[in-house]
């Protein structure tokens, strides 16, 4: 007789584990990932370990003449942006009131919102938190932490609220804030609160000249002052 062998057959077909190399190479692999996803959490959250905050001089700006008006601790969080999240885009936003309306609710802690500046319809500019922190003013936590918001007085109902110093002013500010962090200067990364994802805002509205605001930002940007450091700034506001 010959020697019987053992044959894999359709209805008991041959199993195919996992070895044990494999096992421990997805093991290595996904304790390689998980720890480099930890390493970037921690790198962003470094200002919430004990003793470590990030040196800064109150009143400081990040705008040439602008005033520094402090939001309320409660409407924005420190962050160490550009280091933990890229600045990508600018988000245009409309108070729905005025220039005095805009400092008081930001400065309200119960309010939970703020953005980085607010443009007067004068061109006078308040910067409220600090470019490198995260500015509770999206709606929307990936671009609150990508992006700074610029409110500007007024109605978006009201074309007279959009000034020629307003849009001067506004321009200047954000072809700075391109100069900063290398954004470029389009439609795709300057946006509106009604292009955020997610939101129910409707800022800047129907009679914000979009092409006449990106033509200046562009002529602005083109300013070799741009690059220059920013200038002493007003007064900052004395905390009541």
């Amino acid at each position: 007789m010959g020697e019987e062998t053992e044959k894999a057959t359709p209805e008991k077909p041959r199993r195919r584990g996992v070895d044990r190399r494999t096992l421990l190479i997805g093991g290595a692999a996904a304790a390689v990932g998980s720890a480099l996803l930890a390493k970037d959490e921690l790198g962003r959250l470094w200002w919430r370990l004990p003793g470590v905050v990030k040196k800064r001089k109150e009143g400081e700006v990040d705008a040439r003449g602008a005033q520094w008006i402090a939001a309320s601790d409660y409407n924005w969080r420190r962050a160490d942006r550009p280091d933990d999240y890229e600045i990508d885009r600018v988000v245009i936003h409309v108070v729905q009131g005025g220039y005095a309306t805009a400092l008081r609710v930001f400065k309200d802690p119960a309010h939970g919102a703020a953005a980085h500046y607010v443009v007067r319809k004068d061109g006078h500019i308040a910067q409220m938190i600090r470019e490198l922190d995260v500015a509770f003013h999206a709606g929307n936590k990936s671009y609150n932490e990508r992006s700074i918001g610029i409110e500007h007085e007024g109605f978006v109902d009201k074309k007279s609220s959009f000034t020629d110093a307003m849009y001067a002013a506004s321009a200047r500010l954000t072809a700075g804030i391109c100069e900063r962090y290398g954004i470029p200067v389009d439609r795709e990364h300057i946006v509106g609160h009604v292009e955020v994802p997610g939101t129910d805002h409707t800022d800047p509205g129907p009679y914000w000249d979009w092409d006449r605001y990106i033509r200046l930002v562009r002529t602005e940007r083109n300013r070799p002052e741009q690059s220059a450091k920013p200038k002493k700034p007003e007064k900052p506001e004395k905390k009541a």
